[in-house]
């Protein structure tokens, strides 16, 4: 059973910083695309960042410079480092592996950026 599951959201300061985790299970992770998605109300869910398997990263503009993703295989990690956050950074943050053709989604952590 495949298992993404997402910790870190919350509530945050327009400046302030949050670092997301993912712990994956029920995968090869180091096999996996893994990345961080993000679905504010109303909106529809978009790619915020994604990390290879090479270690190769890809950021949506208007995160770049301010968000920094990383994986640890040896612990079936990804972690989404956000820097400066911005009220309309907020969201509900997705994690997300795939491979081929399969795709799976974790459920989900709030973040949340007011004063």
């Amino acid at each position: 059973q495949v298992q993404l599951v997402e910790s870190g959201g919350g509530l945050v300061q327009p400046g302030g910083s949050l670092r997301l985790s993912c712990v994956a299970s029920g995968i090869i992770f180091g096999r996996h695309v893994m990345g961080w998605y993000r679905q504010a109300p109303g909106k529809q869910r978009e790619l915020v960042t994604n990390v290879d398997t090479n270690g190769r990263t890809n950021y949506a503009d208007s995160v770049k410079g301010r968000f920094t993703i990383s994986r640890d295989n040896a612990k079936n990690t990804v972690y989404l480092q956000m820097n400066s956050l911005k009220p309309e950074d907020t969201a509900v943050y997705y994690c997300n592996a795939w491979r081929a053709t399969v795709t799976y989604w974790g459920q989900g952590t709030q973040v949340t950026v007011s004063s």
